[in-house]
Order: C-alpha cells, then structure tokens, then sequence
C-alpha cells in the first residue's frame, strides 16, 4: 500500500469508530424514548411533568443524531503537542468522557479554520476528510506549521476540498460549507452575539451559508440566551427558503423559523408583487404617517346631538362628551382597541347620568348597584351600541388596510393629513377584492401596533400564562434538583430550560411553531438574507420582533432589485437603529453597527465575473465586484436570436440553445432567466421540447433539471448553468439600474449562456465576439 493508501485505511478506521458512536447513542435515545412514552400518563403531576419533559428531550437529541448522519467527520487537527483532535457537525465523547469528536462551533475547533502560516495556533498539519456516505473517498492536508516541523514520516494528502465543493453538480438544495468554512466567512459566523452585523458580500462569497452558520454557531455558543426565544431568518421569498431549509437540520439545529416578508403576519401568504412606483411608496417610512391618519380618522365626533331610543326611554349622544372621551382615550397613548374602554367608560358614564335622570333619579345620586343596572339596560339598546360603535369602533388590521385602499373618501382623508399628494394616493387605490402584496404585509403589521388586541383577553391570557409558568419551574425543580448531563453530549439542563421544552411540547409546539404563529413573538436573534432588498416598513417589523436589535444582515448593495431597497446600509437600518435621521444623539449611524466584507467569490468563474463587473462598472455603481478564484472550463458566450421576442423564431433559438446545454451538464442544473414577460411562454416552450418533467417553475421545484424564472425568482440561488435571454430588456426594465443584470449574470457555476435579438447591454459587448 502507498503511504496515502494507508493514511486513508486509518482514517476509515477512526470514522468507523464515531459513526458506532454514533449508532451506539441513537439506539440508546430511542430505548428512552421508548420507556418514557410506555410509562402511560398515570401519576402525580410531578411524574407526568417529569415524563413528558424526558420524552421532549429525548426527542430533541434523537433528531439531532439523526440530522448530522452525511459527514460526520470532515476535519482533523494534529497539534504541536502531539494532540490529535477531530472535528464534526457535533461533539461526540466515549464511554469515559473522552473526546472522540469536538463539535464545529466549540472555541476547540477554530483552529481549524483560523490556523495559517503566519499565526499557526499550536497547529502542525490540518487535515479535510472527504465522506461519501460513511466511507472515506478524499484526504486534502494543509501544512500549516514550518515544514521542517513536520513529524518523522508524516504522510500529506491533497485533493483540492475547496475546489470540490465549488465545482460539484448543483443538487437544488443548498449544501453547508462547515468543512470548507475559509478564516473571512469563520470570522463573521464566530462574530459576537450582540448588535447588529451587516455582512456585505458580492455573488458567490458564500453569504447565505455564513449566515445560517452563524445561526447554527449562535444557537451552540448562547443557547441558553436565545434558545428559548428562537432565530427567525428572512429569505426574499418561498423558493429561496426552501434551497436552504436543509442547511441548519445538517448542522445540528432545528429551532428557527424561516420566512419571506409576505409571510411575517400571522395567517397572511402574501406572493403577489406591487408595480415597482406603488411598492416604493407602500415601503417608505411615510406610510407610518398615512396608517396612523387611518385609525385616527376612524375614531369621529358626531356633528350634532344623536337621539338613543333605550326601552320606553331616550338619550342623547352629545358631540361635546364624545370629544371630551375621545381626547381622554387618545390621551392613554394605547392601542385603538385598547384606547376604546376610556372612551366607551366616559361616554357611557353620561348616558348612565342620563338614563338615570328619566327613572327619576339625579345622576349624581345613583348608587353602584342601580348605575351597573342602568348600564347593562344602555347596553342592551341597539341604538346604543350602533352609535357608540360608529364613534370608536374595534378594528382589524386587514379591514382598515382593505377599507383604506379602497374607499377613496377615506383614503383623501388619511393622505391629506399626511401629506400624501394626490397622484400617490391613485397609485395606492385598488379593488377591495384585490389580493393583498407582499408590501401590504408590514402594512398590516404595523396597523396590528396601532390598533392592539382585546385588552382584557389580553390580561387574561398573560395571568393565566404567568400561573402556568411558575407551576412548570415549580414540577422542573423538582425533577431537576441537580442538573442532567445528557450521555455522549455536555449540554446541562437547567430547570429553565426544562420547564420551556415541557411548555412547547404540552402547548402543541416547537419554539418554531409557536414563534410563527404569533405576531407578539420576540426572537432572540434575526438572520435577514438579501437584506438590500427590504423596505424601511419591512424593516420596522423586524425590529418589533427582535428588541434587543441582535440581527446578522446579509447582502449586496449592487444587487438591489426593489425599488424599496437599500442604496446604503446606513439609510436601510436607520429603522432598526431607531432612527429616521442620519445621526442619533450626535453619532453617525455607520458606527452603530458592524460592517463585514467577504471579498472572495468561490461560485462563479472568473470569466463570467469579469463580464458582471464590466457590467456594474458600464452602468455606474459604486459597488466594487469580489474576485473569482477558479476559471471556468468553458468561457461565456452569446448567441443572436432572430427577432422580434415572443415570436416562433425566436422562441426556438432559445429552446436551442437550452437544450445543447443541457446535453453538456450531464446531472447538472440549469436556469432560464428572461424578462417576467417572456417567462410563461419559454416555459410553455421548454416543455413541449423537453417534457413537463424535466421543466418547473423556480417557484414550483428548486430540484428540476430546467427551471425558467424572472431575476427576483432567482435571487440568492445558484445553478450550473445559466441561459440569460435579452438582457437589455432585463435592464430596461429593472427600477435600480443594473441591479437585475449584475444578479441574473452571476447565478452560473459553469456556464453562461446569453440569448439576445436585441444589442448586448455596455459592459457585454466582448460575448458578441
């Protein structure tokens, strides 16, 4: 045997012995959970807390042995102590304690991805592990001590890890990066917790993997701080979400939510898109200003005296009360709905006076027993409770947005108050059976904060959860008088945590599921993805959901799409950072959070970059393009269509040339991006040519063979090739400059392929050639 033949038995030998670790730990979980569940649900409730509480964890441990099954190991770390230590998706000790494997996010691991030449970190030789399965196929070695500090006959492998991952078939699931995590992305996902960290990364920096593992890095280094409240990542829409549901699970972790903006208020699946003039407008600050002029309108003073009929007895409903309780209600600085029990108490208290005036009674003489009488008679009149109601009445955040766009008298009103002009409120009126857009969606979160709930359904709610919660610490105290190490892991439970897993599970939930379903719900930390591209409204929903402003804010300003995006990430976050202005207190909003670059593109060939850049470069941004590491085995081209677009012709030199580059991408991806107009019908096309099965929407199947897509739907995913189709039609017709292009350019890791009838855009002219 060859000396890389022998290091690769070896290597087999020592995974074979965690993967039996690993075996040996999910059959002992399983048993447990076996015996906990036959215990049945007889018993104090002590044992039945006790019971569930077990089952919950047992749970929670079976599928994290379960999730990190594909590579295990993937890392080895010799050290100039003569330590060897080995690292994985999680930890992993034998019998007696011992270390078999440290888990990727622990303080002993960074090693492995900080350690160089220059700063070795007590590390002598790094070493990747390649699996296929539970099988060793690849050994890559990073000498990173002075070679001459090399042990007697130690053996060193290459293979190129980096470059395999890279350059391997796109699967249409996002695969993680842990083990070829480089010291920039390693350096942002270790980042500390608190604050805000905006990421800025071009095409194929790796971006979107650092931010989820950083999530996963969050979730092991302060889980007791952000566990209980969970992440929340935002993706720009619901294809995105699902190329990347697989990474977390992978690494170990499964308590976060993850949502577009059209989905952050509970019960709305908001996919429908605004033009991009109504979606700039929806997404400015100013719309605070109309919403409040909203409800504030819906709260009115009748022009004169209103007669109740009250049983064989009549009242008057007087327009000075009602102003008197209106500015008294307005005065409590509530919620509308809540802000309606000062009104409706002083309004009622005049008609008790009233009422009790015609039974004959002085109002100032009436005692509580005949005043509560005198109430639940007013009560009872339909005259009443139609009045009082039209004055102030409850409201829900979808009925005053659909009743705001769609009546014009109101909408005048709201916009007059806010300074809206005219021809920004036609840009806003629409149909009241119209479907709601993702811009309404934190319309409606923020009329959900102007409005509030039921306040005494809400009182209720939190003494009854506040009982329940001191019962719960009260039984886990009990269980737990001493903490529980769970075998072959070091995670000690707290009576804290006991008592949450045992709430989740016995309130029918994960962390997950009760986060998504309710708008109150505060995370502990928020990871937001293609974040140029939220609006100052999206944003200030975020912001309710996490307080404590600890978000990861991934991006790339020279890939703004929307016109309601980021031109800076100052401007974008000024509603996180609580502010409209560009200072607060005197400080510049650039120092109140921290800026990181990833400056290296791993995905996209260098030719196909230097295209992008020339593109960026022709049009004006300032956004400097990061620098490919590889060459691509194929450079970019273009073909010439015969025009017009949309007619047979043309339509068949693009399923051409789609379908030549499928023959040559063997099980490889490929992706049609076209302006939105042509998209339906090279489709349509495609399917004919190729057949439904082979052929999806981005939206319907991220694992098709072909997909065909406009630029929005491909944001932030990636594909083995690309057929471009006119792209100066998707420049003319993208709202921030080359924004569209610069995005739909960079999506290959192989190919690129641009199909036009009309003159390549600047920046493009060398692919005619």
């Amino acid at each position: 045997m060859s000396g890389l033949e022998r290091e690769t038995a070896a290597e087999q030998g020592r995974v074979d012995e965690r993967y039996a670790r690993l075996d040996l730990l999910r059959t002992s979980t399983e048993q447990r959970l076996r015996d906990v569940r036959a215990a049945g649900s007889a018993g104090t409730p002590a044992a039945r807390m006790e019971r569930d509480a077990f089952a919950t964890l047992y749970e929670d441990r079976l599928s994290q042995l379960r999730a990190v099954e594909d590579r295990l190991v993937f890392g080895r770390l010799d050290l100039d102590d003569g330590d060897v230590r080995y690292v994985g998706r999680i930890g992993l000790s034998d019998t007696d304690q011992e270390q078999l494997l440290t888990d990727w996010r622990a303080p002993a691991a960074e090693p492995f991805y900080r350690a160089t030449s220059a700063d070795p970190l007590g590390v002598v030789r790094r070493r990747h592990v390649t699996l296929t399965g539970r099988r060793v196929t690849a050994l890559e070695d990073d000498v990173v001590a002075d070679g001459a500090a090399l042990p007697e006959g130690m053996v060193v492998a290459g293979g190129g890890a980096l470059m395999a991952a890279v350059t391997a078939a796109r699967t249409g699931r996002m695969k993680d990066v842990v083990a070829t995590l480089q010291a920039e992305q390693d350096a942002v996902v270790r980042a500390p917790l608190p604050g805000v960290l905006v990421v800025q990364g071009g095409p194929g920096t790796g971006k979107t993997a650092v931010a989820l593992h950083r999530a996963a890095y969050l979730l092991y280094a302060h889980r007791e701080r952000i566990a209980r409240s969970g992440v929340l990542i935002i993706g720009p829409n619901r294809a995105f979400l699902r190329y990347i549901d697989q990474v977390l699970p992978a690494l170990g972790e499964t308590g976060v939510v993850m949502a577009s903006v059209g989905e952050l208020f509970p019960g709305v699946v908001a996919t429908a898109s605004d033009p991009d003039d109504v979606a700039a407008l929806k997404g400015s600050a100013r719309m605070v200003d109309l919403l409040t002029a909203a409800v504030r309108q819906r709260q009115r003073v009748p022009a004169q005296p209103v007669r109740l009929e009250v049983g064989h007895h009549h009242v008057q409903l007087r327009p000075r009360v009602v102003r008197s309780a209106l500015d008294a209600a307005r005065d409590t600085r509530q919620p509308h709905n809540a802000a309606r029990t000062t009104f409706v108490r002083k309004v009622m208290n005049d008609l008790v006076r009233q009422l009790g005036t015609a039974h004959g009674t002085r109002g100032d003489d009436l005692d509580a027993d005949t005043r509560q009488s005198l109430d639940a008679e007013l009560r009872e009149s339909p005259d009443v409770r139609r009045e009082v109601n039209l004055c102030w009445m409850p409201l829900t955040p979808a009925g005053v947005l659909r009743d705001l766009w769609s009546k014009p008298r109101l909408l005048a009103a709201a916009g007059a108050a806010a300074g809206f002009s005219a021809a920004e409120l036609r840009l806003l009126a629409r149909d009241r059976t119209a479907p709601l857009t993702t811009a309404d969606v934190p319309l409606l979160d923020e009329l959900a904060e102007l409005l509030g709930d039921d306040p005494d359904a809400g009182r209720a709610e939190e003494r009854r959860a506040a009982r329940d919660r001191d019962q719960l610490l009260s039984q886990a105290r009990g269980v737990l008088e001493s903490g529980l190490v769970d075998e072959g892991g070091s995670a000690v439970l707290s009576a804290d945590v006991l008592a949450d897993r045992w709430a989740l599970d016995g309130g029918g939930g994960s962390v997950a599921d009760r986060a998504s379903s309710d708008r109150t719900w505060t995370y502990g930390h928020v990871v937001v993805d293609e974040a140029q591209e939220l609006s100052a409204m999206a944003w200030r929903v975020l912001t309710r959901r996490c307080p404590s402003r600890s978000m990861t804010v991934v991006g790339d300003l020279a890939q703004t799409s929307s016109a309601a995006g980021a031109r800076n990430w100052a401007q974008a976050l000024a509603p996180v950072l609580g502010t409209g202005t560009r200072s607060r207190g005197g400080v510049d909003l650039s120092r109140d959070f921290t800026l990181a670059r990833l400056t290296v593109n791993y995905r996209t060939p260098r030719q196909v970059m230097d295209v992008a850049s020339a593109v960026l470069a022709a049009h004006g941004s300032p956004e400097e393009a990061p620098s490919s590491i590889r060459d691509a085995e194929v450079p970019p081209s273009a073909v010439t269509a015969p025009g017009p677009a949309g007619s047979p012709a043309w339509t068949d030199a693009v399923v051409d040339a789609v379908r030549e580059q499928v023959a040559v991408l063997d099980e490889g991806r490929l992706v049609v991006v076209a302006p939105d107009a042509s998209v339906e019908g090279l489709r349509a096309a495609l399917v004919g040519a190729l057949g439904a099965e082979r052929v999806r929407a981005v939206t319907d199947s991220s694992d098709a063979a072909v997909t065909v897509s406009g630029v929005y739907g491909v944001k932030g995913l990636e594909f083995d090739a690309v057929v471009l189709v006119e792209p100066r039609a998707v420049l003319e017709a993208s709202p921030r400059g080359a924004g569209d292009l610069y995005v739909a350019l960079t999506r290959p890791t192989q190919r690129l392929l641009v199909v036009a009838s009309q003159p390549l855009p600047a920046g493009m002219e060398p692919l005619a050639g």
